[in-house]
């Protein structure tokens, strides 16, 4: 009986899909508590209250773990992905879902992991073999499915789709820029400053924040704080940790978990029951998922490449390595060699 531990890159692997899951998770559970504060917050004044928040708590981790400041080569892709992602996406999709009904903006923002894979092949050189591509139209499908089955007859205006469209891109821009950064800098300094760009963006909107929070009640409130530490400061980091670890077409492709999470996490926090289509959908995105983030068995690794190691070894990686504009290109592509843990 074989009793030896997992191997060093496969237990990486493991940590990072654990990573993923976690982000998920907590990004699915944001959307139930932007729907309870944006009824007291503005989009801009959410936004700036949520990176605030998040701002704080991962400064303080920083101060406790000692994190120095990011390397300079790393400054640029923190830089972009603060403003665009952090900053205009929250406060964009903040804004469109004010306009438009739940499933028309689920629909138009999953836009956002296909415009990942297009940016990460053009711009950082990740390869998009068929088994990611498969996956991430059987998702879309499944994303399609549910926002249909969750839209409502004259809940949707053209304002809202283009706001939810612009979040889709500075989504999708954000992270393919953050991406070389995690080559230098840490998940956790990435982060934390990443976030604390946005939070500055944002910084017009904080008289706003006064005047709403002097009015709000306390659940809304504590529902911003919530998506500050938690969909924020932790799922961001989470989010960092797993793409050091893999290509931004593969995570973004994961993010395609995340409305049939929503769909469950509405049913059992606020009673929504979801219809047969909204379950069918569900189901379609999860199982995208699962093929975009398989790998191809290690018989046809052999059989197909021949490049596949002595037994007992990992067969060769499904992607080639990615080229991130020439920072650490061979730690970013395999598992084995990533930066320490947050």
């Amino acid at each position: 009986m074989n009793t030896s531990r997992p191997r060093p890159g496969r237990r990486a692997e493991l940590l990072a899909a654990g990573a993923a899951t976690v982000t998920v998770v907590l990004w699915a559970s944001a959307f139930v508590s932007i729907r309870s504060a944006g009824s007291a917050y503005s989009p801009g004044a959410l936004a700036l209250g949520r990176l605030t928040a998040g701002a704080l708590v991962l400064g303080a981790i920083c101060l406790w773990r000692r994190e120095g400041m990011p390397p300079r080569s790393a400054w640029r892709g923190i830089t972009v992905s603060g403003v665009l992602w952090f900053g205009f996406y929250m406060v964009a999709l903040n804004w469109g879902e004010q306009q438009v009904d739940a499933g028309t903006a689920a629909l138009v923002v999953n836009v956002g992991p296909i415009l990942i894979a297009l940016l990460g092949a053009r711009l950082l050189g990740d390869s998009t073999p068929p088994r990611l591509l498969a996956g991430m139209a059987v998702s879309f499908a499944g994303a399609v499915t549910v926002g249909l089955s969750m839209s409502g007859e004259g809940g949707s205006s053209v304002l809202g789709v283009v706001l939810c469209l612009l979040a889709a891109v500075a989504y999708a821009a954000g992270v393919v820029a953050q991406k070389p950064a995690l080559g230098t800098g840490s998940p956790l300094q990435v982060t934390t400053y990443g976030c604390l760009v946005g939070a500055v963006v944002c910084l017009p909107f904080a008289g706003q924040l006064v005047r709403e929070a002097a009015d709000a009640p306390v659940s809304a409130t504590l529902n911003m704080v919530y998506l500050g530490v938690f969909p924020t400061a932790l799922a961001f980091t989470t989010w960092a940790y797993a793409l050091t670890r893999t290509s931004a077409s593969r995570m973004g492709a994961t993010t395609y978990a995340v409305p049939a999470l929503v769909v469950l996490m509405s049913w059992l926090a606020l009673g929504e029951v979801p219809g047969p289509l909204t379950l069918l959908g569900g189901a379609l995105c999860l199982a995208g998922v699962a093929v975009s983030r398989s790998r191809a068995s290690r018989a046809g690794t052999r059989t197909g490449s021949g490049t596949a190691g002595p037994a007992g070894t990992a067969p060769a990686p499904e992607e080639p390595p990615e080229r991130t504009h020439g920072v650490r290109d061979a730690r970013e592509a395999r598992p084995d060699r990533a930066s320490g843990a947050t």
